[in-house]
């Protein structure tokens, strides 16, 4: 009898939880599921945060945290699907971060976690119970960890320098 290896129990364990998590989230921005504002409330939110044009952000960070967070349920394209939910969670955390820390006061903990967590996946790897274990990790390649991440931080960068220079330009405006 084969024991299953209790890391790839561990990672099939991990991915399901935060994957469901940011799917839950992500379907929240994009079909108002579980008491989201769906896409168009989601998108004005985002306007008003400073994410623009917010439609575009909305979709791209519903799409970031959903598929993101399927794609770790499956374990398939396990890089990509890391750094794409821990780059829609950098523009959550640009929110919260004005206040502080600790989710009871609104700060940036939650987001962060979520992250990080979907980050250090996407480096670990899916573990044998994956998708990508079943295809021969076709979609689990090296270059495809340095890219995907890249790529990510990347954009998460840019999105956040962008709603920081529009939250200084309304600022400045005069009253």
């Amino acid at each position: 009898m084969t024991w299953i290896n209790r890391r790839d129990l561990a990672l099939l364990a991990l991915r399901a939880g935060t994957g469901a998590v940011l799917m839950a989230h992500g379907t929240q921005k994009l079909f108002g599921w579980f008491g989201g504002g769906g896409l168009d409330r989601t998108a004005a939110a985002m306007e008003h945060m400073g994410f623009t044009p917010g439609r575009r952000s909305a979709l791209a960070a519903g799409l970031g945290e959903a598929g993101g967070g399927a794609l770790l349920v499956l374990g398939l394209a396990t890089p990509a699907a890391g750094a794409a939910a821990a780059g829609a969670m950098a523009g959550a955390v640009s929110v919260h971060a004005p206040a502080g820390f600790f989710a009871q006061a609104g700060g940036y903990e939650y987001p962060a976690f979520l992250g990080f967590t979907a980050a250090t996946i996407g480096l670990a790897g899916p573990g044998r119970l994956s998708l990508d274990h079943a295809t021969g990790h076709t979609f689990d390649q090296r270059w495809m960890l340095a890219v995907a991440f890249a790529a990510s931080a990347v954009a998460a960068a840019a999105v956040v320098a962008k709603r920081a220079q529009a939250q200084q330009d309304t600022a400045e405006e005069p009253s």
